[in-house]
């Protein structure tokens, strides 16, 4: 049995929340990078310019991405043979949003209550917590800050069987053109399909932690993917929903088996400062 203390994940979360608001994963730098030649509006290309000079400049300067250090969001690997001494893992990981936040002077966007006392937390705690047992002795922390610019634009169906495929990408496209320049394109795309109304969202939220140009280990998944890239792409959104021929990096899919009368997809819109940093510990 491998021990744990929480001191070791409260250290390793409150570096996590400066990696990922300071130093956008390579994937993503290296995919913007390659659709910036691919942009055909002459707008379009100023407008990669100044994301690739963004990140160049965050990442040097150690100053966030954006203004909307977002929501923060945990996938958690917990190996079956790991035992977190020392106190709780949710607190362990509260605390490490709570000093990385504070150390680097990042947005505090949590509010108390979503209804009655929208009054600021004060610390962007509570962090959104996904935890999954998973067999082995390593503790696994992902983090994808979500800013509420791109998360409030997605969207759940809950389609019947007989829409079928047709319905699905229809549904995945529509979400891209309703959100427009909203979610700050060029987008990471994420897509839910299968399970239950909650699983389905969920599912969609983990598609975007996945690496840019890594696709679904289902061939046929993998397909639908790149279909769905080039229709979104040619919808004419582009950059900042200015016009232009790149609106999305990436279309990342995850799937899971559903009820015989159900077919639930779920999008979950990232904008191109696709944020995301893990550790093992």
């Amino acid at each position: 049995m491998k021990e744990v203390h929480v001191s070791e994940i409260i250290d390793a979360v409150e570096k996590l929340c400066l990696k990922a608001a300071y130093d956008l994963p390579k994937d993503v730098e290296d995919c913007i990078a390659a659709c910036s030649g691919q942009e055909e509006s002459e707008f379009g290309k100023y407008i990669f310019d100044q994301i690739l000079e963004n990140i160049k400049y965050s990442r040097e300067n150690d100053v966030p991405l954006c203004q909307d250090t977002g929501a923060a969001v945990f996938f958690i690997e917990l190996g079956q043979d790991v035992h977190i001494t020392g106190g709780s893992l949710e607190d362990a990981i509260n605390e490490g949003v709570r000093r990385g936040y504070d150390k680097g002077y990042l947005r505090k966007s949590m509010v108390i209550d979503p209804v009655f006392n929208r009054k600021n937390t004060g610390d962007n705690t509570p962090a959104i917590i996904h935890v999954f047992v998973v067999p082995g002795s390593n503790l696994k922390i992902t983090i994808l800050p979500k800013g509420g610019g791109s998360e409030n634009m997605g969207r759940l169906a809950m389609l019947k069987p007989s829409d079928g495929l047709a319905g699905v990408k229809k549904f995945v496209v529509d979400t891209v053109k309703i959100a427009g320049g909203n979610p700050c394109p060029p987008v990471v795309v994420g897509v839910g399909i299968g399970g239950t109304m909650e699983k389905t969202t969920l599912l969609a939220k983990k598609a975007l932690a996945r690496k840019i140009g890594e696709p679904n280990s289902n061939p046929q998944y993998a397909q639908l993917e790149k279909e769905l890239l080039e229709e979104i792409n040619n919808t004419g959104i582009g950059p900042q929903g200015i016009g232009g021929r790149i609106t999305a990096l990436a279309v990342h899919i995850e799937y899971f088996p559903a009820h015989i009368t159900a077919l639930p997809v779920a999008v979950n819109l990232n904008c191109h400062a696709a944020r995301h940093a893990e550790v093992v510990l």
